[in-house]
């Protein structure tokens, strides 16, 4: 499952044959990708401009000039690529390589500026929806997500007011999307491995009696912004077939200190301990049991 830096590498690969352009025709080639397309998906499209792409936590979203927003979420193998004057570039591919089967391409978007934009999913868990721009806070797809870990919400005392009382572990915690929209697994075990904080401490620990945070909630915000921001710059993660807007591979996998490193000696300098892996509510966990306290 592709996480926010690799859909934030997506939407800003999308915007430049997106934003300003009309939709000059829309092919829709199946009813339903992990769920149904909206009634009349092609024709509410077609002839609108797109004023500008946001992202919130997973989902890439087009502002559309009648007041709609066409939210698009990846799933596990969906894709974008760009066909712009006979060049062809690849936005996104994520996990599982599944080659470039045409028989996978689901909806092509023909823009005005003259690229074809052509959504693949071998397996078809990405899903896109239509909504009002006004109500989108309360759809069911967005309704209950937390905050934007990359925004200015995402602060000290925020994650102590949250955890205060919590008898969950910290992964399980940075993990709710209820909490933090957009966390996953790879990057919360590496920013709390920049932390210095066990995945299995109590979430709790980031509160003190009094309610205020924490010095491992202050230390935690500056990893969780540090470990994403660095992500973006390169592209995201590539874990099997990734490619960048440009066509390039994501390269933040170069940089992982703890994901997928099982056995393997810790970066930390002075440290002496091996990365360690358990798995934690379904998912692997990968850490450093000798400085992560």
């Amino acid at each position: 499952m592709p996480e926010l830096p690799e859909v934030e590498t997506v939407r800003t690969g999308l915007e430049p044959v997106l934003r300003g352009r009309r939709f000059v025709r829309v092919e829709q080639r199946r009813k339903n990708l992990r769920f149904p397309l909206p009634e009349h998906f092609a024709e509410r499209l077609t002839g609108r401009k797109v004023l500008r792409l946001d992202r919130r936590a997973k989902y890439i979203l087009v502002h559309l000039d009648d007041g709609e927003v066409l939210a698009i979420h990846l799933g596990m193998t969906g894709r974008f690529s760009v066909r712009q004057r006979g060049r062809m570039a690849q936005l996104g591919d994520y996990t599982y390589e599944h080659g470039h089967d045409a028989r996978h391409d689901h909806v092509v978007f023909a823009m005005s500026g003259g690229a074809v934009v052509t959504y693949n999913d071998a397996r078809r868990f990405g899903y896109m929806t239509l909504i009002r721009g006004a109500d989108i806070a309360q759809d069911a797809f967005f309704r209950g997500l937390g905050v934007e870990p990359l925004s200015e919400a995402l602060n000290a005392n925020f994650l102590a007011g949250k955890a205060r009382g919590r008898k969950t572990d910290l992964k399980a915690f940075l993990m709710d999307q209820r909490i933090v929209a957009g966390l996953g697994n790879i990057y919360v075990c590496e920013a709390l491995f920049r932390a210095g904080l066990s995945p299995f401490r109590g979430a709790s620990s980031l509160a003190a009696k009094s309610g205020k945070p924490t010095p491992a909630a202050d230390r935690l915000v500056v990893h969780i912004k540090a470990v994403l921001a660095d992500a973006i710059r390169a592209g995201g993660s590539t874990l099997r077939d990734f490619r960048q807007a440009n066509g390039d591979v994501g390269s933040f996998q170069e940089a992982f200190a703890v994901y997928g490193r099982e056995g393997e000696p810790c970066v930390k300098p002075g440290c002496r301990g091996t990365v360690r892996r358990k798995t934690q509510g379904g998912r692997s966990t990968f850490y450093c049991a000798t400085c992560q306290r």
